[in-house]
């Protein structure tokens, strides 16, 4: 099979949904994808994959065996129709971690890293979670009285930094490489990074977590990164190259599915001031504003990808095998079978629990989930509870996505602390 993007006059692939490298229109994508069926025939950059757009086959799929994340079971990259001049290949090929193995490899690899993230763990460091959410309360304060017109930019002072600290925390990443990291994976996933850049990144964020690990295998503190290097899981230790891989891929999840959780709560609830003032009455929890933004407004927009080791029959439809499969979470969660005919309306107060997946289902879930979930509900209530007034600066329709088709974020978030009456 040729692909698009490696030759031209490459074979085109009828009726497929292209996914926007730019993310111009995510609501107009994600009607596409859940029109084109539970199973949607895609484009990625020009490489055909499908696309899983329905909640129950999702989670049919991400417990089937016959799925696999090794990309040598991909029939595209065995015959060389794609290669590492694909842009998207370095969300896909990463190196050897928990996120790129199956099976008693991936128990192996996971098993650390989810003793770090237990319930108890998660609630010894919520105090500190609470000190970092005061101290950045603070410089948002501190950045609205030196602006000139008031405005400050929530994602910059706010929601990206804080999961950054708490992730590097975990990890025993000094605080001063923080805005070097941020900088490094925002260049990595957005789609206006050249591709020679792109892998460059991936290469200078190998030698930054190597030299962590050298620096940690020499002196071991209570950390993760010290945790995973002492592991013996099995009787067999891991490997160098997959505390690295483990390590990178954590901090990249760690901080950006946060990030989008808390600034698209933000943006949901702003522009929903009905259901902003029942949460600040006390009507409604805010676990429930947290479930229904990952229902509605998923962090992790498209999960890059998985293979099929035989073909999987779905309904009268075929998975072949070699073929990728994306898992659409966005698409998922606006699935009117599960989640009812308004399934595109935010709404807080939905009487049926929120069911969702966006964390992902299956051996692959997101390990980090909880200490999401425990971030947004510290930053949050407290963010509202400091300034009840706060409203975005600009028009809704004026807020720009990130250029990247894995994650849904934004560039900015311009807000007044004291702009409204917060109703």
């Amino acid at each position: 099979m040729s692909c698009p993007y490696a030759a031209p006059g490459a074979v085109s692939h009828d009726g497929a949904v292209s996914i926007d490298p730019l993310v111009q229109d995510l609501d107009g994508e994600t009607a596409r994808l859940r029109a084109a069926g539970p199973l949607a025939r895609v484009e990625l950059l020009g490489v055909p994959a499908r696309a899983v757009t329905r909640h129950a086959l999702a989670r049919q799929l991400l417990v089937d065996p016959r799925l696999v994340k090794d990309i040598d079971a991909w029939e595209l990259w065995r015959s060389g129709s794609v290669t590492r001049d694909w842009p998207l290949i370095g969300m896909i090929d990463a190196g050897r971690s928990m996120f790129t193995v199956d099976g008693a490899e991936h128990r192996r690899l996971r098993n650390k890293t989810s003793q770090a993230l237990t319930p108890r763990r998660l609630e010894e460091i919520r105090p500190t979670i609470e000190r970092f959410t005061e101290e950045l309360l603070d410089s948002l304060a501190e950045h609205a009285a030196r602006s000139a017109d008031g405005v400050v930019d929530l994602k910059a002072v706010y929601a990206q930094p804080l999961p950054m600290r708490v992730v590097g925390m975990l990890m025993g990443v000094d605080e001063s490489e923080h805005p070097m990291l941020l900088q490094r994976y925002k260049a990595f996933f957005s789609m206006l990074t050249p591709h020679e850049e792109r892998l460059a990144l991936l290469a200078e964020l190998d030698e930054f977590y190597a030299a962590l690990v050298r620096e940690r295998t020499a002196r071991p503190t209570d950390d993760l990164t010290s945790a995973l290097i002492l592991a013996d899981e099995d009787g067999e230790p891991v490997t160098e190259e997959e505390v690295i891989g483990n390590l990178k891929a954590m901090v990249a999840a760690g901080h950006e599915t946060t990030i989008g959780l808390v600034l698209n709560s933000v943006r949901a609830l702003l522009t929903h001031p009905d259901q902003l003032r029942k949460v600040l009455d006390g009507e409604v929890a805010w676990e429930a504003v947290i479930e229904e933004t990952l229902r509605w407004d998923t962090p992790t927009t498209h999960l890059l990808m998985r293979f099929a080791t035989e073909d999987i029959p779905v309904g009268d439809e075929v998975i072949a095998k070699g073929e990728g499969v994306v898992v659409s979470y966005r698409a998922i969660g606006r699935d009117t079978e599960q989640h009812g005919p308004d399934a595109d309306a935010f709404d807080i107060t939905r009487s049926a629990p929120i069911r969702h997946m966006a964390f992902g289902h299956g051996p692959h879930i997101c390990p980090g989930a909880a200490l999401s979930r425990v971030e947004a509900g510290i930053a949050l209530p407290a963010l509202f509870a400091r300034f009840p007034g706060l409203r975005a600066a600009v028009p809704d329709h004026e807020i720009r996505p990130l250029p990247v088709m894995t994650q849904n974020d934004m560039e900015a978030f311009p807000v007044l602390l004291h702009g409204g009456d917060g109703a």
